[in-house]
């Protein structure tokens, strides 16, 4: 039976349920979160997607198709052209400034998962690239989903981080992510149980480090 993404969750389903609903999560539906532990995850977050661009320019080099390579600078440009300017304005509602995002370090969460993506990238090929991706492509998709399945869940101006899920439940970022889950389904249908146990490894890793991204968060740790 042909391997789908829904089996990479499955071989790590603890630590996906435990990435998905963190309680930094939960607390950012239900409102309760200390907006310095979003204001620490937003700066991260704009640091964060800088890194992100490079994986994409590293799925660019790693793309074995003209189909794949077009992807890759899609979701590149999006990135540069789109994401960034729209994390930065939403930044400035929070208090932070432009100058203040080009100035920060990275915290040691940051350092790890991004570097991580960018290690299995260069020592793998596209695929174990996209799998070491997937946490943040799809988890964030579903997290939104998860929020809005709960009844404690706070939307409207009754939830300051309100802005937040209505990005991940857009319908844009949705069929985004179901795009991310066909790609992987396509490649992953073809791959020996031998590769499938090392892209598990690559999948439960990166998830371990999206969970490490939401801990410094919530501790506003450096």
């Amino acid at each position: 039976m042909p391997y789908q993404f829904e089996d990479l969750k499955k071989s790590c389903h603890s630590e996906w349920r435990a990435y998905i609903e963190h309680s930094f999560v939960a607390q950012l539906g239900d409102g309760s979160l200390a907006p310095e532990a979003f204001q620490h995850y937003l700066k991260q977050d704009y640091l964060f997607l800088i890194q992100f661009a490079r994986a994409f320019a590293l799925a660019a080099y790693k793309s074995p198709t003209l189909s794949d390579l077009r992807q890759a600078k899609e979701g590149l440009q999006a990135i540069l052209d789109v994401e960034l300017d729209l994390h930065i304005n939403y930044c400035k509602e929070w208090g932070i400034s432009e100058q203040e995002l080009a100035n920060l370090p990275e915290a040691r969460a940051t350092i790890a998962y991004t570097r991580y993506v960018l290690d299995a990238g260069n020592r793998g090929d596209l695929l174990d690239l996209h799998v070491a991706l997937s946490p943040c492509m799809v988890g964030y998709g579903e997290i939104a989903n998860w929020l809005n399945s709960r009844a404690v869940t706070k939307r409207g101006d009754s939830n300051p981080y309100d802005a937040w899920i209505a990005m991940y439940e857009s319908d844009e970022f949705q069929q985004a992510m179901h795009a991310e889950i066909r790609w992987l389904d396509d490649r992953l249908a073809d791959v020996s149980p031998a590769r499938f146990s090392e892209l598990t490894r690559i999948f439960s890793d990166a998830t371990r480090l999206e969970i490490d991204f939401w801990e410094m968060g919530l501790k506003q740790s450096d």
